[in-house]
């Protein structure tokens, strides 16, 4: 299954009961507002009222903003992980 929003903003429903959020950007002109932040946490909302059993994210470490909004908004960080293609 997969929401999206006319914001590019992404998630999926896997057979697991796993929902990923993915595409969250916001364009530096409208950043501030909460409008990511927002939609994130409705679009995760909506995950767990459909039956997910976790929703996941995947964010830059070094981005300082992202990760503040995300644990503010209910998310904890898990792992880290590198891809590493020999």
């Amino acid at each position: 299954m997969t929401w999206t929003t006319s914001h590019d903003l992404e998630a999926f429903l896997d057979a697991a009961g796993q929902a990923r959020v993915a595409n969250v950007y916001t364009p530096p002109a409208h950043r501030g507002h909460g409008y990511a932040t927002a939609l994130t946490a409705s679009l995760s909302r909506s995950a767990q009222q459909a039956g997910a059993r976790e929703v996941v994210l995947f964010t830059d470490l070094a981005n300082p903003t992202s990760n503040a909004i995300y644990q503010r908004i209910g998310y904890r960080p898990v792992l880290d992980r590198v891809t590493l293609r020999l």
